[in-house]
């Protein structure tokens, strides 16, 4: 399959759902401003606990992260129709019921609405799956998108930077998915080899 290539409209969807690790989507959003990347952002209703036990951020802090904030129940949003250009979507992070729905086109909400879109229009969606074990349903949904040109990229710590802080750890994270996007950024601490 080839590369999806990246669209020059300076904006990317961003989705929140409600896994563990809520702190990748709030500072994803906070690298995309420094960007100057224009965010679209839903956050599901789990996530929205998710933010609150997790994090110091409120759900309302963190829709004051993005430029644009729509509810996950807004299906009529613009961010649902594939003329609305965008450069892709990253869910961040990914539960395996929103992985399940768009691996299946069986979206219940604006969030799995949206990545569906995205995958239709054949540009760049990420998901950051955040579970652990897998089971087999869920490395198969994963496969699925895989194979569909879906960029599978759980949020694993790199110790190579050797790491002092959780924050140097999600921040390296966050860093990595940018570059998929080919935007610039500072918040990875290249491999240069080893001395």
């Amino acid at each position: 399959m080839e590369p999806h290539p990246i669209i020059s409209s300076k904006r990317i969807i961003v989705g929140i759902s409600g896994a563990s690790g809520a702190i990748y989507g709030i500072e994803l959003l906070k690298a995309l401003k420094k960007a100057g990347v224009e965010t679209h952002l839903i956050i599901s209703k789990t996530a929205q606990i998710t933010i609150a036990h997790e994090t110091e951020y409120s759900p309302a802090q963190v829709h004051a992260l993005a430029d644009h904030f729509y509810s996950s129940h807004d299906l009529a949003a613009r961010i649902s129709s594939g003329s609305f250009k965008t450069m892709g979507m990253i869910v961040a992070p990914c539960s395996m019921k929103s992985l399940a729905e768009i691996a299946t086109g069986n979206t219940t909400g604006l969030l799995t609405r949206a990545a569906d879109v995205v995958m239709k229009e054949h540009r760049r969606l990420v998901l950051m799956p955040r579970e652990t074990p897998l089971h087999s349903i869920h490395l198969r949904n994963m496969l699925t998108l895989s194979d569909m040109g879906v960029i599978i990229a759980p949020p694993l710590p790199a110790f190579y930077s050797k790491p002092a802080l959780i924050e140097e750890m999600v921040q390296h994270t966050v860093g990595r998915v940018l570059d998929l996007f080919e935007i610039e950024h500072d918040l990875v601490k290249r491999w240069d080899g080893v001395e």
